[in-house]
């Protein structure tokens, strides 16, 4: 018996010894096991912690170098030894999901340059999504179909998604560089053009999150939130608008961006409100779903990219689609109040039907 314990020391000594070579946190794989990882590069890695250290969810944001071939690199030699400046962060999938990163991932940076960042040029600064496994992979995979779709840019997008390999943490001095160093950091990224190139694209949605997620976890209920941003799906016939026959439109709960049309709405004995086609069709975002063993088509909004439900090629003339959607990610404006709640454009469309 003391030989084993010896021998169990022994083997506890060299692990403990081996865990700052492999980037493996003891007390990290014995507490949190629950925890994931995303490792995301950017451009230069003090412009990256701050937005994701802001979410709720998010447990640490460590700045380090990835994607390379040498070994323990320094901020002297990364790039020769052909790493990426990259952020890895660990979070708590039941609190923010790894989409949710993405969509913070994306208005940070600037896609369609393969050979740097704004002002930081050169390979070390290229973007790049490493995945550790193939559903990080597939969501990394949908994100960008979903972005390109949207046509912000008028260049395509390069940003490639690769395999996650060893991430090795930089020097102590990166780390929470905006917080040590704050007059620096904002002349630096000031002077970057990286805020610029976001607030063109993004507008106000650029400062980190769009969907702020402690504010709109206060203002949805569990429900609406779990619909929208979790692409959830509500139970059928006992839902808001499944049965409402009221003249009216349908706007997005989070955005209220108009939608869908009592004009289009039909009863199509599915328990969900269904409709044969948008009101505005600008503001509709449809994705191929390969979740659940089949294949389908989500149906998004373009402004909140809000999950709203999915689109079907079974419903009534004229268009023959049936546009399946969850009460919870909408909000019914009868007629008579859509002057004063700013949506009056849509009037006349009720006068001409009469």
């Amino acid at each position: 018996m003391k030989n084993l314990h010896i021998y169990l020391e022994s083997i506890f000594a060299i692990v403990i010894f081996l865990s700052p070579l492999l980037h493996v946190n003891i007390s990290d794989a014995q507490g949190t096991s629950n925890f994931k990882k995303a490792i995301f590069a950017g451009g230069c890695f003090w412009c990256m912690e701050k937005p994701f250290e802001a979410l709720e969810g998010v447990i640490s944001v460590t700045s380090g170098y990835t994607g390379g071939t040498s070994e323990n690199p320094t901020y002297k030699n990364y790039a020769s030894g052909g790493h990426l400046e990259a952020i890895e962060i660990v979070y708590d999938p039941t609190k923010i999901t790894y989409n949710q990163l993405l969509d913070v991932f994306w208005r940070q940076i600037d896609p369609t340059d393969p050979d740097g960042q704004f002002v930081d040029r050169g390979k070390a600064y290229a973007t790049a999504i490493y995945y550790f496994d193939t559903e990080q992979k597939r969501l990394a995979e949908a994100s960008k179909r979903d972005l390109e779709k949207r046509k912000l840019f008028d260049k395509p997008i390069v940003i490639p998604i690769i395999r996650a390999s060893t991430f090795y943490k930089a020097e102590e001095y990166h780390q929470d560089y905006y917080k040590k160093n704050p007059l620096r950091y904002k002349f630096y990224r000031n002077g970057s053009g990286r805020d610029r190139f976001l607030e063109k694209t993004w507008g106000k949605e650029a400062e980190t999150n769009k969907k702020d997620i402690s504010a709109l976890k206060k203002r949805l209920t569990p429900l609406q939130y779990h619909v929208t941003q979790e692409d959830g799906t509500e139970k059928p016939f006992d839902n808001e608008y499944w049965n409402n026959k009221k003249p009216g439109i349908y706007v997005d709960i989070v955005s209220g961006e108009p939608l869908f049309s009592s004009l289009d709405k039909f009863a199509s004995g599915t328990g969900w409100p269904s409709f044969t086609r948008p009101l505005v069709s600008e503001n509709i975002v449809e994705i191929q779903d390969k979740k659940l063993l089949m294949v389908r088509t989500e149906v998004r909004s373009k402004g909140a990219d809000s999950h709203l439900g999915h689109v079907f090629p079974d419903g009534p003339a004229p268009t023959g689609l049936r546009y399946c959607l969850n009460s919870a990610a909408l909000r019914f404006i009868p007629v008579e109040d859509l002057e004063k709640e700013g949506y009056g454009k849509f009037l006349k469309l009720f006068k001409e039907q009469r």
